[in-house]
């Protein structure tokens, strides 16, 4: 077989993230998350529940959907990736996760409002979420034999920018032939292609087969350029868990990487939940249709993509750690913005009836979320490289994994139980703004170049 160049083997890498991105794009934020809420919340209120506490509830839902797939991610990631690790052979998992996620967007197909079963729509999104979450950690395992060290940050913001402009098309796509407006016509002023069915929510459905066809035609050349690096010998299964279990009880003896880690479960927390609950937020506070909601994620993934490649090379020159401190402090600041506003107030100011400036403020919000969301990730991704043993590096990224999963129930527990007590989905936010505040309190404790350095 022919020699695969470095090159190559970059770019096959970054397809992962164009090839996924989707089921973060449309599937958990701007298309199939607010169509779940609306389509919950019209089941509700059709069985005479009041429209607010509708809302509320199929946000609930949600949210507890989530946790369920966030605590498996959060019990299997390290215990795969030291199997993984001591085996050498990752391809292997990333093809396994990969099937789950086309099965489980695929899934998502059959939520038709008439015959909407909520257990099976989150069972579906569920094994498609967890086959992209695994297939990822797998994916990132590989950044640090892509290239020296002092150019990985490089490399990880470009991949994350390209991942984020094949979400920004992905999403394009979906609007011009699929997604119908109020007026039945798409953003391309044609009717949903195929024929696809408004009344049935097919035009809005489809994401989840576009979603699944979108990764397995591009994760192609992923599996074509990107290779395992042979080991000497293999692990069995028992001596990886003992391995692991070591590496989980030495963190103390590791205060940099433990800082981090608790740091990043934290601040990931608060920005899974700014993903999450950012178009039904809309959908719900400032009764935004999905359409103005993919227009609002066309804004914020172009962001991510500039600002993922921008921080990147800010990565480069300056380190992770600096770039995850100026982006923690952008997203709580933007956290308190998306707070202050409704449709008829704005940082406690009231606005005159149909003024556009609520609207107007999220849309800068969507940019801030986008531009800081997505350098954040990436100088995070490679922050890793940085603080995990190098010879253990998939365990490193599950535990990293486990720490960004541990408490993936918190950021949705905290809008449900705010949002009960205040009686207000937008007070439900603020939670955030204090997951934000701990994980800045707590990168004091990092060391740029983590203990394994020393």
């Amino acid at each position: 077989m022919a020699e695969i160049s470095a090159r190559r083997r970059i770019w096959g890498w970054y397809f992962f993230d164009w090839a996924s991105q989707p089921y973060n794009t449309l599937m958990l934020t701007f298309i199939f998350g607010p169509y779940f809420a609306q389509t919950a919340a019209a089941r509700f209120m059709a069985s005479g529940m009041a429209e607010t506490a509708a809302k509320a509830q199929a946000q609930a839902l949600w949210g507890y959907g989530l946790t369920v797939t966030g605590l498996t991610i959060a019990i299997l990631a390290p215990i795969l990736g030291a199997i993984a690790d001591g085996s050498g052979k990752r391809m292997p998992w990333v093809w396994v996760f990969s099937l789950a996620y086309v099965v489980g967007a695929f899934g998502t197909w059959w939520s038709a409002p008439d015959s909407f079963s909520a257990v099976q729509v989150l069972l579906f999104f569920g094994i498609g979420f967890i086959g992209m979450e695994f297939a990822t950690i797998f994916t990132n395992s590989y950044l640090p034999t892509l290239g020296p060290k002092e150019e990985l940050g490089r490399i990880s913001g470009s991949g994350w920018g390209f991942g984020y402009v094949g979400g920004v098309l992905a999403l394009i796509i979906m609007l011009m032939l699929f997604q119908a407006g109020g007026n039945g016509l798409t953003m391309a002023g044609i009717p949903p292609a195929f024929g696809l069915d408004t009344a049935s929510g097919a035009d809005t459905r489809i994401v989840g087969p576009f979603s699944a066809i979108w990764y397995a035609v591009f994760m192609i050349p992923f599996f074509l350029w990107v290779r395992d690096v042979p080991q000497a010998t293999g692990a069995k299964v028992g001596s990886a868990m003992i391995e692991l279990w070591h590496t989980i009880c030495d963190l103390p003896k590791h205060p940099s990487l433990l800082a981090y880690l608790t740091s990043s479960m934290f601040y990931r927390d608060a920005l899974n939940g700014l993903y999450t609950f950012g178009g039904i937020y809309a959908l719900g506070v400032l009764n935004w249709s999905i359409m103005q909601i993919g227009v609002f994620g066309i804004i914020a993934a172009i962001s991510g993509a500039l600002f993922a490649w921008i921080g990147g090379f800010a990565d480069r020159a300056f380190g992770p750690k600096p770039v995850i401190l100026i982006c923690c402090i952008v997203l709580m600041s933007t956290a308190a913005l998306i707070v202050s506003l409704s449709p008829t107030s704005v940082m406690g100011f009231a606005v005159g009836p149909g003024s556009s400036l609520p609207d107007n403020l999220f849309y800068v919000a969507g940019i801030l979320i986008g531009a800081a969301g997505g350098a954040l990730q990436s100088a995070s991704r490679n922050m890793m490289t940085r603080q995990g043993n190098p010879d253990r590096m998939t365990e490193a990224f599950g535990l990293y994994a486990l720490s960004g999963k541990a408490t993936t129930f918190l950021a949705p527990a905290l809008i449900a139980v705010t949002t009960d007590i205040s009686g207000s989905q937008r007070l439900g936010a603020t939670p955030l703004i204090a997951l934000f505040a701990i994980g800045l309190f707590l990168l004091v404790w990092v060391k740029a170049e983590g203990d394994h350095a020393e």
